[in-house]
Protein backbone atom coordinates (compact mmCIF):
# COMPACT_ATOMS: atom_id res chain seq x y z
CA UNK A 1 0.00 0.00 0.00
CA UNK A 2 2.55 2.27 0.71
CA UNK A 3 4.48 1.49 -2.40
CA UNK A 4 1.59 2.32 -4.28
CA UNK A 5 1.13 5.36 -2.62
CA UNK A 6 4.36 6.48 -3.42
CA UNK A 7 3.82 5.76 -7.24
CA UNK A 8 1.42 7.94 -6.91
CA UNK A 9 2.90 10.83 -5.47
CA UNK A 10 5.79 10.31 -7.67
CA UNK A 11 3.40 10.73 -10.66
CA UNK A 12 1.33 13.17 -9.67
CA UNK A 13 5.05 15.25 -9.12
CA UNK A 14 5.25 14.54 -12.32
CA UNK A 15 2.58 15.64 -13.92
CA UNK A 16 2.54 18.69 -11.87
CA UNK A 17 6.68 19.66 -13.09
CA UNK A 18 5.29 18.44 -17.23
CA UNK A 19 2.56 21.32 -16.71
CA UNK A 20 4.68 23.81 -14.95
CA UNK A 21 7.54 23.14 -17.73
CA UNK A 22 4.67 23.74 -20.06
CA UNK A 23 3.26 26.78 -19.06
CA UNK A 24 6.88 28.67 -19.24
CA UNK A 25 6.37 28.17 -23.30
CA UNK A 26 4.41 29.40 -25.78
CA UNK A 27 1.87 27.14 -26.67
CA UNK A 28 -1.55 26.98 -28.53
CA UNK A 29 -5.01 26.76 -26.64
CA UNK A 30 -8.22 26.27 -28.94
CA UNK A 31 -7.59 29.34 -31.87
CA UNK A 32 -4.71 31.35 -30.10
CA UNK A 33 -1.26 31.29 -29.53
CA UNK A 34 -0.59 31.78 -25.91
CA UNK A 35 2.33 32.99 -23.63
CA UNK A 36 3.12 31.12 -20.66
CA UNK A 37 0.53 32.27 -18.72
CA UNK A 38 -2.02 31.69 -21.10
CA UNK A 39 -2.57 35.34 -22.36
CA UNK A 40 -3.06 35.62 -26.03
CA UNK A 41 0.21 35.76 -27.92
CA UNK A 42 -0.26 37.83 -31.87
CA UNK A 43 2.63 37.30 -33.27
CA UNK A 44 4.61 40.49 -35.17
CA UNK A 45 7.26 39.11 -36.69
CA UNK A 46 10.10 39.81 -39.21
CA UNK A 47 12.00 37.01 -40.98
CA UNK A 48 15.85 36.62 -41.35
CA UNK A 49 16.06 36.00 -45.13
CA UNK A 50 19.22 35.72 -47.47
CA UNK A 51 21.37 34.64 -44.17
CA UNK A 52 21.52 30.72 -44.31
CA UNK A 53 20.23 30.88 -47.47
CA UNK A 54 21.22 33.84 -50.02
CA UNK A 55 18.69 34.46 -52.97
CA UNK A 56 19.72 36.21 -55.84
CA UNK A 57 17.01 39.22 -56.37
CA UNK A 58 18.54 40.16 -52.97
CA UNK A 59 21.86 40.66 -54.61
CA UNK A 60 20.67 42.33 -57.83
CA UNK A 61 21.42 39.11 -59.55
CA UNK A 62 17.82 39.22 -61.88
CA UNK A 63 18.36 36.99 -64.69
CA UNK A 64 21.52 35.39 -63.31
CA UNK A 65 22.59 32.91 -60.48
CA UNK A 66 19.24 32.40 -57.60
CA UNK A 67 20.00 29.52 -55.40
CA UNK A 68 22.48 29.46 -52.88
CA UNK A 69 24.33 26.79 -54.74
CA UNK A 70 24.10 29.06 -57.50
CA UNK A 71 25.25 31.95 -55.41
CA UNK A 72 28.09 30.03 -54.13
CA UNK A 73 29.39 28.78 -57.87
CA UNK A 74 29.93 32.49 -58.42
CA UNK A 75 31.68 33.66 -55.73
CA UNK A 76 34.14 30.49 -55.71
CA UNK A 77 34.42 31.09 -59.63
CA UNK A 78 35.43 35.10 -58.51
CA UNK A 79 37.31 34.66 -55.37
CA UNK A 80 38.91 31.12 -55.56
CA UNK A 81 37.69 28.20 -52.88
CA UNK A 82 40.08 29.17 -50.37
CA UNK A 83 38.90 32.95 -50.17
CA UNK A 84 35.41 31.92 -50.90
CA UNK A 85 35.15 29.86 -47.73
CA UNK A 86 36.69 32.51 -45.90
CA UNK A 87 34.07 34.98 -46.87
CA UNK A 88 31.17 33.00 -46.41
CA UNK A 89 32.15 32.39 -43.07
CA UNK A 90 32.07 35.96 -42.37
CA UNK A 91 29.29 36.78 -44.17
CA UNK A 92 27.13 34.40 -41.86
CA UNK A 93 28.97 35.86 -38.72
CA UNK A 94 28.35 39.76 -39.96
CA UNK A 95 24.71 39.67 -41.70
CA UNK A 96 22.92 38.88 -38.74
CA UNK A 97 24.86 40.59 -35.30
CA UNK A 98 24.02 41.26 -31.99
CA UNK A 99 23.04 44.95 -32.98
CA UNK A 100 20.51 44.00 -35.31
CA UNK A 101 18.58 41.96 -33.12
CA UNK A 102 18.25 45.09 -30.73
CA UNK A 103 17.00 47.24 -33.83
CA UNK A 104 14.25 44.68 -34.34
CA UNK A 105 13.30 44.84 -30.44
CA UNK A 106 13.37 48.09 -30.22
CA UNK A 107 11.04 48.68 -33.75
CA UNK A 108 8.70 46.79 -31.60
CA UNK A 109 8.83 43.31 -32.85
CA UNK A 110 7.93 40.42 -30.68
CA UNK A 111 9.35 37.64 -33.33
CA UNK A 112 12.16 36.39 -35.46
CA UNK A 113 11.21 34.07 -37.94
CA UNK A 114 14.73 32.45 -39.39
CA UNK A 115 15.08 30.65 -42.73
CA UNK A 116 17.24 27.49 -41.93
CA UNK A 117 19.46 24.99 -44.50
CA UNK A 118 19.57 21.60 -43.45
CA UNK A 119 23.25 21.62 -44.39
CA UNK A 120 24.42 23.58 -41.20
CA UNK A 121 22.57 21.31 -38.79
CA UNK A 122 23.85 17.98 -40.17
CA UNK A 123 25.96 17.38 -36.86
CA UNK A 124 25.71 18.55 -33.52
CA UNK A 125 28.81 20.86 -33.57
CA UNK A 126 27.36 21.98 -37.01
CA UNK A 127 28.26 25.95 -37.76
CA UNK A 128 24.22 26.34 -37.70
CA UNK A 129 24.15 25.88 -34.48
CA UNK A 130 27.17 28.08 -33.20
CA UNK A 131 25.27 30.81 -34.94
CA UNK A 132 22.06 30.12 -34.18
CA UNK A 133 22.91 29.92 -30.51
CA UNK A 134 23.98 33.00 -30.49
CA UNK A 135 21.11 34.81 -31.69
CA UNK A 136 18.39 32.74 -29.89
CA UNK A 137 20.77 34.51 -26.86
CA UNK A 138 20.56 37.86 -28.22
CA UNK A 139 16.50 37.08 -28.81
CA UNK A 140 16.25 36.04 -24.97
CA UNK A 141 18.42 39.42 -23.61
CA UNK A 142 16.11 41.63 -25.84
CA UNK A 143 12.37 39.72 -25.28
CA UNK A 144 12.19 38.02 -28.46
CA UNK A 145 10.89 34.80 -29.49
CA UNK A 146 12.48 32.73 -32.15
CA UNK A 147 10.70 30.47 -34.81
CA UNK A 148 12.92 28.12 -36.34
CA UNK A 149 11.53 27.26 -40.08
CA UNK A 150 12.98 24.58 -42.36
CA UNK A 151 13.46 26.43 -45.55
CA UNK A 152 15.86 24.05 -46.85
CA UNK A 153 15.01 20.35 -46.66
CA UNK A 154 17.11 17.84 -47.92
CA UNK A 155 16.17 16.73 -51.14
CA UNK A 156 14.04 19.57 -51.67
CA UNK A 157 10.62 20.40 -50.88
CA UNK A 158 9.57 22.60 -53.49
CA UNK A 159 12.12 21.68 -56.38
CA UNK A 160 12.91 25.67 -57.22
CA UNK A 161 15.79 27.95 -55.57
CA UNK A 162 14.36 28.76 -52.23
CA UNK A 163 15.06 25.35 -50.79
CA UNK A 164 18.38 25.12 -52.78
CA UNK A 165 17.43 21.71 -54.36
CA UNK A 166 17.80 20.69 -57.94
CA UNK A 167 15.14 21.66 -59.75
CA UNK A 168 12.74 18.63 -58.16
CA UNK A 169 11.15 17.67 -55.14
CA UNK A 170 12.87 14.98 -54.35
CA UNK A 171 12.34 14.90 -50.80
CA UNK A 172 8.54 13.26 -51.25
CA UNK A 173 9.72 10.09 -52.84
CA UNK A 174 12.87 9.60 -51.25
CA UNK A 175 13.55 7.42 -48.01
CA UNK A 176 16.96 8.57 -47.18
CA UNK A 177 16.02 12.07 -47.59
CA UNK A 178 13.34 11.33 -45.59
CA UNK A 179 14.92 10.01 -42.61
CA UNK A 180 17.78 12.49 -43.36
CA UNK A 181 15.19 15.62 -42.39
CA UNK A 182 13.60 13.37 -39.16
CA UNK A 183 17.25 13.33 -38.13
CA UNK A 184 17.54 16.89 -38.27
CA UNK A 185 14.70 17.97 -36.75
CA UNK A 186 15.29 16.12 -33.98
CA UNK A 187 18.53 16.97 -33.62
CA UNK A 188 17.13 20.70 -33.67
CA UNK A 189 14.51 19.95 -30.99
CA UNK A 190 16.59 17.87 -29.10
CA UNK A 191 19.17 20.92 -28.82
CA UNK A 192 16.74 23.56 -28.02
CA UNK A 193 13.70 21.22 -26.47
CA UNK A 194 14.19 23.08 -22.58
CA UNK A 195 14.64 26.84 -24.18
CA UNK A 196 11.60 28.82 -24.16
CA UNK A 197 12.90 31.64 -25.98
CA UNK A 198 11.96 29.00 -28.98
CA UNK A 199 8.62 29.41 -29.67
CA UNK A 200 8.23 26.77 -32.55
CA UNK A 201 9.33 24.76 -35.30
CA UNK A 202 8.35 25.73 -38.84
CA UNK A 203 8.48 22.22 -40.33
CA UNK A 204 8.90 22.61 -43.85
CA UNK A 205 8.56 26.23 -45.99
CA UNK A 206 6.39 26.35 -48.97
CA UNK A 207 6.68 22.69 -49.75
CA UNK A 208 5.45 21.83 -52.83
CA UNK A 209 4.96 24.62 -55.89
CA UNK A 210 2.25 25.12 -57.67
CA UNK A 211 3.27 23.78 -60.98
CA UNK A 212 2.31 21.53 -63.36
CA UNK A 213 2.70 18.09 -62.48
CA UNK A 214 3.34 18.31 -58.59
CA UNK A 215 0.12 18.43 -57.42
CA UNK A 216 1.00 14.20 -57.15
CA UNK A 217 3.08 15.03 -54.09
CA UNK A 218 -0.27 16.92 -51.87
CA UNK A 219 -1.24 13.32 -50.58
CA UNK A 220 2.42 12.93 -49.42
CA UNK A 221 2.45 16.31 -47.42
CA UNK A 222 0.71 15.57 -44.46
CA UNK A 223 1.82 11.78 -43.98
CA UNK A 224 5.25 13.64 -44.14
CA UNK A 225 4.30 15.85 -41.39
CA UNK A 226 3.20 13.25 -38.96
CA UNK A 227 6.49 11.40 -39.28
CA UNK A 228 8.46 14.92 -38.57
CA UNK A 229 5.69 15.47 -35.48
CA UNK A 230 6.49 12.05 -34.05
CA UNK A 231 10.17 12.69 -34.57
CA UNK A 232 10.55 15.87 -33.04
CA UNK A 233 7.56 14.70 -30.02
CA UNK A 234 9.89 12.34 -29.10
CA UNK A 235 12.30 14.36 -27.39
CA UNK A 236 10.42 18.06 -27.07
CA UNK A 237 6.46 17.81 -26.34
CA UNK A 238 6.58 21.59 -25.47
CA UNK A 239 6.79 23.73 -28.93
CA UNK A 240 4.57 24.66 -30.93
CA UNK A 241 4.78 22.97 -34.46
CA UNK A 242 4.03 25.17 -37.27
CA UNK A 243 2.36 23.30 -40.49
CA UNK A 244 2.38 25.15 -43.74
CA UNK A 245 0.20 24.15 -46.53
CA UNK A 246 0.67 22.85 -49.84
CA UNK A 247 1.66 25.20 -53.10
CA UNK A 248 3.57 27.87 -51.39
CA UNK A 249 2.02 27.08 -48.13
CA UNK A 250 -1.48 28.36 -49.51
CA UNK A 251 -3.20 25.36 -49.99
CA UNK A 252 -4.66 23.94 -46.21
CA UNK A 253 -7.17 21.37 -48.58
CA UNK A 254 -4.20 18.84 -47.88
CA UNK A 255 -5.09 18.81 -44.26
CA UNK A 256 -7.49 16.51 -42.27
CA UNK A 257 -8.03 16.72 -38.36
CA UNK A 258 -4.89 17.92 -36.78
CA UNK A 259 -3.21 15.10 -34.67
CA UNK A 260 -1.18 17.19 -32.58
CA UNK A 261 -2.32 19.28 -29.78
CA UNK A 262 0.27 21.95 -29.53
CA UNK A 263 0.08 22.85 -33.31
CA UNK A 264 -0.75 25.92 -35.47
CA UNK A 265 -0.76 26.10 -39.39
CA UNK A 266 1.06 28.82 -41.13
CA UNK A 267 -0.22 30.47 -44.65
CA UNK A 268 2.26 32.74 -47.39
CA UNK A 269 0.31 34.85 -49.14
CA UNK A 270 1.68 37.49 -51.81
CA UNK A 271 1.05 40.24 -54.19
CA UNK A 272 -2.62 39.83 -54.27
CA UNK A 273 -5.31 41.93 -53.20
CA UNK A 274 -5.31 42.11 -49.76
CA UNK A 275 -8.94 41.82 -48.59
CA UNK A 276 -11.11 39.80 -46.65
CA UNK A 277 -11.97 37.53 -49.42
CA UNK A 278 -8.17 36.53 -49.46
CA UNK A 279 -7.93 35.18 -46.09
CA UNK A 280 -11.70 33.75 -45.57
CA UNK A 281 -10.77 30.33 -46.44
CA UNK A 282 -7.88 30.38 -43.52
CA UNK A 283 -10.32 31.68 -40.71
CA UNK A 284 -12.86 28.76 -42.13
CA UNK A 285 -10.03 26.45 -41.59
CA UNK A 286 -9.76 28.38 -38.16
CA UNK A 287 -12.91 27.69 -37.26
CA UNK A 288 -13.41 24.33 -38.54
CA UNK A 289 -10.48 22.48 -36.39
CA UNK A 290 -10.61 25.35 -33.31
CA UNK A 291 -6.30 25.94 -34.21
CA UNK A 292 -4.40 28.79 -34.65
CA UNK A 293 -3.22 30.31 -37.74
CA UNK A 294 -0.60 32.52 -38.71
CA UNK A 295 0.84 34.49 -41.64
CA UNK A 296 4.75 33.21 -41.64
CA UNK A 297 5.61 35.33 -44.96
CA UNK A 298 4.40 38.10 -46.67
CA UNK A 299 5.45 41.45 -48.14
CA UNK A 300 7.82 42.18 -50.95
CA UNK A 301 5.09 45.35 -52.07
CA UNK A 302 4.47 48.94 -51.37
CA UNK A 303 4.59 50.38 -48.16
CA UNK A 304 0.45 51.48 -48.77
CA UNK A 305 0.15 47.41 -49.33
CA UNK A 306 1.67 46.12 -46.33
CA UNK A 307 -0.11 48.92 -44.10
CA UNK A 308 -3.48 47.47 -45.74
CA UNK A 309 -2.47 43.49 -45.18
CA UNK A 310 -1.32 43.92 -41.88
CA UNK A 311 -4.28 45.61 -40.47
CA UNK A 312 -6.56 42.91 -42.48
CA UNK A 313 -4.61 40.50 -40.93
CA UNK A 314 -4.88 42.12 -36.95
CA UNK A 315 -8.27 42.86 -37.12
CA UNK A 316 -8.93 38.85 -37.39
CA UNK A 317 -6.55 38.13 -34.71
CA UNK A 318 -3.95 36.62 -37.38
CA UNK A 319 -0.23 37.14 -36.06
CA UNK A 320 2.24 37.75 -39.43
CA UNK A 321 5.63 37.69 -40.07
CA UNK A 322 6.71 39.74 -43.20
CA UNK A 323 9.53 38.62 -45.62
CA UNK A 324 12.61 40.28 -45.12
CA UNK A 325 14.52 42.28 -42.58
CA UNK A 326 17.15 42.89 -44.73
CA UNK A 327 17.83 43.22 -48.37
CA UNK A 328 20.05 45.01 -50.70
CA UNK A 329 19.22 48.13 -52.56
CA UNK A 330 15.50 48.12 -51.42
CA UNK A 331 12.69 50.16 -49.62
CA UNK A 332 10.64 46.78 -48.87
CA UNK A 333 12.44 45.86 -46.26
CA UNK A 334 13.55 47.02 -42.84
CA UNK A 335 16.55 47.19 -43.48
CA UNK A 336 18.72 48.39 -46.92
CA UNK A 337 22.28 47.19 -47.71
CA UNK A 338 23.83 49.63 -50.27
CA UNK A 339 25.53 47.96 -52.95
CA UNK A 340 29.41 48.48 -52.56
CA UNK A 341 32.11 49.99 -55.24
CA UNK A 342 32.31 47.70 -57.95
CA UNK A 343 29.06 45.70 -57.48
CA UNK A 344 27.29 46.46 -60.99
CA UNK A 345 30.04 44.80 -62.36
CA UNK A 346 29.66 41.66 -60.62
CA UNK A 347 25.84 41.89 -61.35
CA UNK A 348 27.10 42.00 -65.48
CA UNK A 349 29.24 38.92 -64.97
CA UNK A 350 26.76 37.15 -62.96
CA UNK A 351 24.47 37.39 -65.47
CA UNK A 352 25.96 35.89 -68.48
CA UNK A 353 25.42 32.21 -69.55
CA UNK A 354 27.50 29.85 -67.64
CA UNK A 355 28.71 26.27 -68.11
CA UNK A 356 32.24 24.79 -69.80
CA UNK A 357 31.15 25.79 -72.94
CA UNK A 358 30.78 29.69 -72.07
CA UNK A 359 34.42 29.48 -70.02
CA UNK A 360 36.01 31.92 -73.09
CA UNK A 361 33.47 34.57 -72.87
CA UNK A 362 33.59 34.74 -69.34
CA UNK A 363 36.89 34.87 -69.23
CA UNK A 364 36.64 38.03 -71.66
CA UNK A 365 34.05 39.68 -69.88
CA UNK A 366 35.27 38.88 -66.28
CA UNK A 367 35.86 42.44 -64.18
CA UNK A 368 39.43 42.78 -63.28
CA UNK A 369 40.34 40.25 -60.18
CA UNK A 370 41.12 43.97 -57.77
CA UNK A 371 37.39 45.51 -58.28
CA UNK A 372 36.17 41.46 -57.24
CA UNK A 373 38.12 41.77 -54.01
CA UNK A 374 37.38 45.31 -53.72
CA UNK A 375 33.60 44.42 -54.16
CA UNK A 376 33.19 40.96 -51.63
CA UNK A 377 35.38 43.16 -48.86
CA UNK A 378 32.87 46.10 -49.84
CA UNK A 379 29.58 43.70 -49.63
CA UNK A 380 30.75 42.04 -45.79
CA UNK A 381 31.40 45.73 -44.56
CA UNK A 382 27.87 47.17 -46.17
CA UNK A 383 25.85 43.98 -44.57
CA UNK A 384 26.91 45.03 -41.74
CA UNK A 385 24.10 47.13 -39.83
CA UNK A 386 26.22 50.16 -39.24
CA UNK A 387 26.68 50.42 -42.60
CA UNK A 388 22.89 50.21 -43.65
CA UNK A 389 19.61 51.87 -43.33
CA UNK A 390 16.28 51.56 -41.82
CA UNK A 391 13.21 51.95 -44.00
CA UNK A 392 10.99 54.15 -42.24
CA UNK A 393 8.04 54.16 -44.73
CA UNK A 394 8.20 50.23 -44.13
CA UNK A 395 8.86 50.26 -40.38
CA UNK A 396 5.38 52.62 -40.20
CA UNK A 397 3.25 50.16 -42.29
CA UNK A 398 3.69 47.36 -39.96
CA UNK A 399 2.64 49.91 -37.35
CA UNK A 400 6.06 49.58 -34.98
CA UNK A 401 7.95 52.69 -33.84
CA UNK A 402 10.68 54.74 -35.51
CA UNK A 403 14.22 53.48 -35.46
CA UNK A 404 17.50 53.74 -37.22
CA UNK A 405 20.77 52.35 -37.64
CA UNK A 406 23.19 52.76 -35.24
CA UNK A 407 26.31 54.75 -36.79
Amino acid sequence: MQMRRLFCAVAVLLGMLSVGLHAQFVHTHQKEIVDGSGKPFLIRGTNLGNWFLPEGYMWLFEGGPQSPREIEALVTELLGPDKAADFWHQYRAHYITRADIHLIHEAGFNTIRVPLHYKYFESDDGEGFTLLDRVVQWSHEEGLYVVLDMHAAPGGQTGANIDDSYGYPWLYDSPVEQAELLAIWQRIARHYKDNPTILGYDLLNEPIPPYPGLEQFNAKLEPLYKRITAAVREVDKHHILFLGGAQWDGNFAVFGKPFDSNTAYTFHQYWMTPDQEAIQKYLDFRDRYNVPIWLGESGENTDAWIMKYRRLLERNDIGWAFWPYKKMQATSAVVTITPPAGWDQIVAFAKLPRGLGEVKERLTARPPQSVIDRAFAGLLENIQLQHCHVNPGYVDALGLKPVSAPQ
